[in-house]
């Protein structure tokens, strides 16, 4: 594998601590969400940051690589649009899934608005290795991959995380972006040693290093990336560092942003966790040099990887595991945002808990993605949203998230006060129709809605055929 490039010590920027990012001491580097970035209108400040010779990594989170369908070229070709707008030396996305359903299912497309587990089966890493192949051969630099934190685990899990990835390195030759935080999520969830995976996977395959904050709460670890970095997870990076010096380490935090001086402090424990024990080599290899001396990034070099197996690339083999991998990540989807029966093997309080979850971060993106909605029914609103969210799974991105909700509300009516839901259509007409609806669309979409439930129970309960014929049932269903 080419050498990766050496990046530093970087910090997730987003648009809330653009500025705090732009004056914290010993920054090398910064990843931005490739979604919220538009390649001709840049914000001033990554261009700023660009111009004082700071790296910036795009990092994507809709590509879901780890789905049953292969990656989306129009999705594709903007993450590659954004590597090249930023000059960035490589693009970085998730080892998840975030949709399922459609045609290969029979059944309505399903949006998760957020990452989840693939099995980690040898159906879901043929077609996990052969979407990286896609989009490696669509971008214009290295890509590297993200393990997630998950909630649950899958039932006949076939091999170890740190198995799953490594064999996904040895047959695309992709880098990987390990999130130790993510490793402590799962070793709290779900039991996962953080060293056996360490162990087990490829360090040399290490592109960087992400580090962030959580919660526990009542046994379950949950991911929030709105809270400070744990000892626990600053110790998992200290058993990372003890395999390998690497490249790049970063800090991220999405939400409940702290003052600037909490972010250099935990800027600071990440440094001290490298350097401590082994501090010469460490500080060769993520070196924190003054801004004004800053050099551009190495440049990308090829990836080299292994030719894929001629069995893995038999037409009828790779979409039969596709057509195993649709039904069974589909049938999961479902239960946690459709409240479809739970699939057999997997843990119902667990699936409980992520299904509230889902719900409650698609409340608040909502809330900062179409803010009037709140205001206009202030303290109404979350509950109305997750009252909908329970009987309406996404069908897009959260924005029309936001125009489905307000639509459904007033096609019952609602809200109660007559000067809301004046407000409430004015909201919703000026963004989707020329008026709001009427009593022939409410029928429409009450139907509409009906027919995608009864669609997605009938995808859970009928067989599939495979490319070879055969007779197939999903997981948790039975037939004569």
């Amino acid at each position: 594998m080419n050498e990766t490039p050496r990046l530093g010590i970087g910090i997730g920027w987003r648009p809330e601590i653009a500025g705090a990012v732009e004056e914290l001491p010993g920054v090398d580097w910064v990843e931005a969400v490739a979604e919220n970035l538009c390649p001709g209108h840049l914000p001033e400040s990554l261009v700023r940051l660009r111009e004082r010779g700071v790296t910036v990594v795009p990092h994507g989170v809709s590509l879901g690589l780890g789905g049953a369908d292969r990656p989306d070229p129009r999705r594709l070709a903007d993450l590659a649009e954004r590597a090249e707008a930023l000059g960035s030396p490589l693009v970085t996305e998730h080892i998840a899934f975030v949709r399922a359903g459609g045609e290969r299912t029979a059944s309505p497309a399903l949006e998760a608005g957020h990452l989840l587990p693939v099995p980690r089966t040898r159906d879901a890493l043929r077609v996990l290795c052969e979407n990286v192949r896609i989009a490696q051969d669509a971008l214009p630099v290295p890509l590297a991959v993200e393990n997630i934190a998950a909630l649950i685990s899958w039932p006949d899990e076939e091999m170890s995380e740190g198995r799953f990835l490594a064999e996904l390195v040895e047959r695309t030759g992709v880098r990987l972006l390990i999130d130790v935080a993510n490793l402590h999520t799962n070793h709290v969830n779900r039991g996962e040693d953080p060293a056996r995976a360490l162990d087990e996977l490829p360090v040399e395959a290490i592109a960087y290093v992400h580090v962030a904050g959580g919660i526990e709460r009542d046994g379950v670890w949950h991911d929030t990336h709105a809270h400070p970095v744990t000892r626990p997870v600053l110790d998992v990076l200290a058993e990372l560092r003890s395999r390998v010096a690497p490249p790049g380490v970063l800090l991220e935090r999405d939400d409940d942003f702290p003052p600037a001086a909490e972010l250099a402090g935990e800027l600071t424990l990440i440094r001290e966790t490298l350097w401590a024990g082994d501090p010469a080599p460490v500080r060769d290899s993520v070196t924190v040099r003054p801004s004004s001396v800053r050099s551009p990034a190495p440049a990308p070099t090829a990836l080299v990887r292994s030719p894929a197996p001629a069995a893995e690339e038999a037409s009828g083999a790779g979409e039969a595991a596709r057509q195993r991998l649709a039904l069974a990540e589909t049938a999961l989807l479902s239960a946690l945002v459709a409240g479809t029966p739970v699939p057999e093997g997997f843990d119902r309080r667990r699936l409980g808990v992520q299904s509230r979850a889902l719900a409650a971060k698609r409340a608040g993106v909502v809330a900062k993605v179409a803010p009037e909605l709140p205001g206009i029914l202030g303290d109404g609103f979350r509950p109305a949203f997750l009252a909908y969210a329970a009987r309406r799974p996404m069908r897009g991105g959260y924005r029309r998230d936001a125009l489905d909700f307000a639509e459904a509300l007033l096609t019952e009516g609602r809200p109660g006060d007559p000067a809301a839901r004046r407000r409430l259509s004015l909201w919703w007409r000026e963004r989707a129709a020329t008026r709001p609806p009427r009593r022939p669309v409410r029928l429409a979409s009450a139907a509409r809605a009906a027919l995608a439930q009864g669609l997605t129970r009938v995808a859970h309960s009928r067989p599939f055929r495979t490319p070879d014929g055969a007779r197939e049932w999903p997981r948790g269903a039975s037939g004569s």
